[in-house]
């Protein structure tokens, strides 16, 4: 399709449309008809859920002075460490006293919840848990 073919199905009554959502449609089913996307592993209950590249868990209580590294040492035993997520606050440069670490499997996501909830990272007590969970359902 021409530029001005496309221009002239984007008006209306003589009045050039702006913004997205104004192309004709066949154009995003051509553009997209080869394309697999990824779907995340169907919820069945209450319970972690699975970010798009891993299991994420958070960890609260965090240590202002904390570093990168001291996060990693504490988790490493676990498993293989994907990400580490730790939030400084602007003003202080300090960490915020939170932290996300995500793991490449359940298990090892687990074992590290199960085994550091409650321990303590430079001499402070921390709790951890799921990132993301589903809650269970609401009845109506």
């Amino acid at each position: 399709m021409t530029e001005m073919e496309t221009d002239q199905a984007n008006s209306v009554a003589g009045r050039k449309m702006k913004g997205r959502g104004h192309r004709d449609p066949t154009s995003l089913e051509d553009r997209y008809k080869n394309v697999r996307f990824t779907e995340l592993e169907a919820i069945t209950g209450p319970g972690p859920t699975k970010s798009v590249e891993g299991w994420v868990i958070f960890i609260t209580g965090v240590n202002e002075e904390a570093q990168e590294e001291d996060i990693h040492e504490a988790f490493a035993d676990f498993g293989d460490i994907k990400n580490i997520y730790l939030n400084l606050d602007r003003q202080t440069g300090f960490v915020k006293g939170y932290a996300m670490v995500e793991y490449k499997e359940k298990r090892e996501a687990q074992a590290a919840i199960d085994a550091m909830n409650g321990q303590q990272i430079l001499e402070k007590p921390v709790s951890v848990d799921w990132a993301f969970k589903k809650g269970a359902q609401k009845k109506r």
